[in-house]
């Protein structure tokens, strides 16, 4: 299969770019040819933020060069990962005008969000929800903490909405979890498009868990909760190290925080050593207070055989298995989390097999192999619905 790969890289490489290469390799390693199409948030410096917002909402470049290349190297099926801002909606209009079809992965609530995360000012927002124009969104400045910015995502995505874009030119959808899926059915688009497959996490295979500390990793910055974790860390007495890695705009204010406390910030770290850092954690902190898509580092955590307690929201129950896989507390909530740390601290005969379960889980839902199967499928689901439109077309003139 002759695949196109669209992507718009983020100026902050982040969980989204890895899931992307990641799927690329997986379907270059499983006998496929894969074209890659990129635009970079590095190269809009410069550029006025109306340019910016007015290619968002439909680039006439992106179009053009997307029907020559699908044209040209005899492209079967574009999949896309994230059109935003450079590369626009323009390209689901490609490739249906070439007569491919597009396959739409899911990685953040864009379409029905302007600031893609269904989350302000600390906690949960869905205001602009199945709204046909994100107008609570311009009001609160969620995009870039503008109104004048947030205006572009709020229109591109009300304007496609009356143009059918989301219903009518993008053949499937993929949405990361069964809860993002009914997320997105809230948001407007149509439920028989939208497939769930997981990302997956490469096979580390396990490793002991005799470090004898807790691990967070991920971004520093609102919504990841850690200013959460390092309350409950306060809260505990510091019974066990917390090492965290990661870094983003509250690195400052955590430092100071945890100054003298028995949390490590280790800052950012090659992907090889933080495989090592969860494979011999005691267990991995994930305390996001946003409805997270996925999250990578528990599918990762599971195939080294390290336990997950994380924030009972969003894909999280789904994902862990309470008291089995992992440990789940309230949103938020330090004393909750502090709570569930404690269990773990105190049941350290549980702890083989918890690692057990959690890496039972990887192999059931976050292999390579798993995720190629369930990406198969929906490709050629794709492909079928595609060459049967055709056909009716074909049959009409």
């Amino acid at each position: 299969m002759n695949i196109l790969s669209v992507h718009n890289l983020y100026l902050h490489r982040g969980g989204e770019d890895v899931s992307t290469e990641y799927e690329i390799a997986l379907l270059r390693e499983s006998g496929h040819n894969v074209v890659e199409y990129r635009s970079d948030n590095h190269s809009l410096v410069g550029d006025s933020m109306f340019e910016v917002g007015i290619r968002s909402i439909w680039n006439q470049q992106a179009y053009r060069q997307i029907v020559n290349l699908v044209r040209e190297r005899k492209i079967d099926l574009v999949k896309i990962d994230n059109f935003f801002p450079q590369i626009s909606p323009a390209v689901y209009y490609a490739a249906h005008f070439a007569g491919v079809p597009s396959v739409q992965t899911l990685r953040n609530y864009r379409i029905g969000c302007p600031g893609a995360l269904l989350y302000r000012n600390g906690s949960i927002c869905e205001k602009c929800v199945g709204k046909n124009f994100a107008w609570p969104g311009i009001l609160h400045g969620c995009y870039r903490g503008s109104h004048i910015v947030t205006a572009a995502p709020a229109l591109m995505s009300a304007l496609h909405r009356v143009a059918g874009t989301w219903q009518h030119r993008v053949t499937a959808y993929v949405a990361l979890t069964d809860f993002s899926r009914d997320k997105f059915v809230e948001i407007g688009l149509p439920a028989e498009k939208i497939f769930v497959k997981p990302n997956f996490a490469p096979d580390t295979g396990t490793r002991p868990g005799a470090g004898g500390y807790a691990l967070y990793v991920g971004r520093l910055s609102q919504g990841k909760g850690v200013d959460t974790l390092i309350e409950a860390w306060k809260l505990l007495g510091n019974p066990i190290k917390l090492k965290i890695v990661g870094s983003g705009p509250l690195h400052g204010e955590f430092a100071t925080a945890t100054a003298t406390s028995s949390v490590e910030l280790l800052g950012e770290q090659p992907l090889a050593r933080v495989y090592e850092l969860a494979g011999d954690a005691s267990m991995v902190i994930f305390p996001s207070t946003w409805f997270e898509t996925f999250g990578r580092i528990v599918a990762e955590s599971f195939a080294l055989g390290t336990p997950v307690i994380a924030a009972r929201l969003g894909s999280m129950p789904a994902m862990i298995d309470h008291q089995k896989s992992g440990l789940l507390f309230e949103p938020g909530d330090s004393q909750s989390l502090a709570a569930q740390v404690r269990w773990m601290l105190d049941h350290k005969e549980r702890w083989p097999a918890m690692r057990a379960a959690a890496r039972a889980a990887y192999e059931q839902n976050y292999t390579p192999a798993r995720n190629y199967q369930r990406m198969m499928e929906i490709y050629s689901w794709a492909i079928s619905k595609q060459s049967a439109k055709a056909g009716r077309s074909a049959h009409a003139i």
